[in-house]
């Protein structure tokens, strides 16, 4: 009986496959004149990566929330705010995929700008720890996007300096990217505080702040 489902399944995974190739089909080549992409190789190499790296923040923040809605660690606070991160994250990378298409560089290999990003950890002992693993994580993210400014602005063995994509890095990821670095920042200092008065009660009373949306 096994035998005949195998059989079965591989002829309708074949009429699949064949049904699939039937109903693809090629367009003409259009040639489109190339002199309006001006993006430099390392520049575009740098933002290609960014999208790995965005993804890799967002599955992390992904293990924290799903870490801290389990039932023994129940911190639904900590999950809603880590979840939302995640969110955030992808909406980054999702950023720099538009940009990239904006200027005509993400023609081909678009599969590789997502290579299965795994989280950086997938368990933390406690609320400030994960605090203190977020802020790291978005230390790397922002000291990454000032790389692409930094390459971008200047690049070398190049002539061109990409000045509308270092604005647009500038003014629309880093001021994020610092906000939610002191504001992490501060996060850590007020649970630290609170764990070292109330003890074990201080994160329970701060998680119940964060799923309140309380300023802490």
């Amino acid at each position: 009986m096994k035998v005949i489902q195998g059989i079965l399944l591989l002829v309708a995974i074949g009429i699949t496959n064949g049904a699939e190739a039937k109903l693809q089909c090629k367009g003409p080549h259009v040639n489109v004149p190339k002199d309006w992409i001006t993006m430099v190789p390392p520049c575009i190499q740098k933002m290609r990566d960014q999208v790995e790296i965005e993804l890799r923040a967002a599955v992390t923040y992904l293990a924290m929330g799903a870490h801290f809605s389990r039932d023994v660690v129940n911190r639904p606070g900590f999950a809603k705010m880590f979840f939302e991160h995640a969110n955030e994250e992808r909406e980054h990378a999702m950023k720099v995929i538009a940009y990239l298409l904006m200027r005509g560089e993400l023609t081909s290999d678009v599969a590789k700008l997502i290579r299965n990003p795994m989280p950086l950890k997938e368990h933390w002992e406690s609320g400030v720890a994960a605090l203190k693993d977020a802020l790291k994580l978005e230390t790397e993210v922002t000291n990454r996007i000032r790389s692409i400014i930094m390459e971008c602005e200047t690049p070398q063995g190049e002539t061109f300096n990409d000045y509308h994509l270092v604005d647009y890095l500038t003014g629309d990821f880093l001021e994020e990217q610092y906000k939610g670095q002191r504001d992490l920042a501060g996060k850590i200092s007020t649970l630290d505080k609170m764990m070292e008065s109330h003890g074990a009660l201080g994160e329970f009373l701060f998680d119940k702040k964060l799923l309140k949306g309380q300023p802490v």
